[in-house]
């Protein structure tokens, strides 16, 4: 049985920036936190909703500079959860598709902590929407692939076999490609994917400084140098590229409207 003085991890989804698409239950829980722990791709104005008392920590990754290992962070969340009765692990996104929120709930369990799983809006699906791209269309695409463009040293099956991935109907979503887009782009050619498939690249999903880059896929790694995109992006491949709503202008909080290169 479960330590009553143990408090509660809520793995709890940022979404992917804007703070006006928090769930209401993830607003709640920042007002309420006597600790957060958050990673690099939460916004400050999401920040700025915890209360004053609350302990703040960071423990955010980027490419080559991780400022605490993934165990560390483990570990930090068993000793908040005995230390406060109400902690936030705060993840950009959802914190079940690439935010690590699986291996985090599975220590915790393992270690008598109560976890509970807030779902944030994933970044993907954000950022299609807030250029009105459809991910899905009657015409153009049935489904939806989500996939990681950067893999971990250790996983069981170390690489994405990109060659399966593109099929007709099929939008393929990147996530944290841009550093190894030539790669992505080549085994995608390799596997017989017309290079004129359209590509949109969406930089700054809906915060101050969003881009959306269209091209077609054998020019994709030249445009993207170009124009200087950076991470975070995210990249969609598919012909429900081509169905994008031009008129869309999602107004972005404490941001300047969307950018089109």
């Amino acid at each position: 049985m479960k330590d009553k003085q143990l408090g509660t991890v809520y793995l709890v989804g940022a979404g992917p920036g804007d703070p006006d698409l928090l769930t209401v239950k993830a607003s709640k829980l920042l007002k309420q936190c006597d600790a957060v722990v958050y990673d690099a791709l939460v916004s400050h104005e999401i920040l700025e909703l915890v209360n004053e008392k609350c302990k703040c920590i960071f423990v955010g990754k980027r490419k080559g500079h991780h400022s605490q290992p993934q165990l560390t962070t483990n570990s930090l969340l068993v000793d908040l959860a005995r230390q406060y009765k109400l902690v936030v692990r705060l993840k950009g996104g959802d914190p079940f598709i690439f935010g690590r929120g699986g291996e985090e709930a599975s220590y915790l369990y393992q270690h008598g902590i109560s976890v509970e799983i807030i779902p944030g809006i994933t970044s993907g699906m954000a950022a299609a929407a807030y250029v009105g791209i459809p991910l899905t269309h009657r015409i153009a695409g049935s489904s939806v692939t989500f996939v990681t463009g950067h893999e971990g040293k250790n996983k069981l099956r170390p690489s994405v076999n990109w060659k399966t991935l593109l099929q007709p109907g099929n939008t393929l979503v990147i996530y944290m490609g841009i550093h190894n887009l030539h790669f992505i782009v080549q085994e995608l050619l390799s596997a017989g994917c017309s290079p004129k498939i359209p590509v949109a690249v969406i930089q700054r999903a809906t915060v101050r400084g969003q881009r959306c880059l269209k091209t077609v896929l054998d020019a994709l790694v030249q445009e993207v140098e170009k124009n200087k995109v950076i991470a975070p992006s995210i990249i969609i491949i598919g012909e429900t590229v081509n169905y994008q709503i031009s008129s869309i202008s999602p107004t972005l909080s404490n941001a300047k409207m969307p950018i089109s290169f």
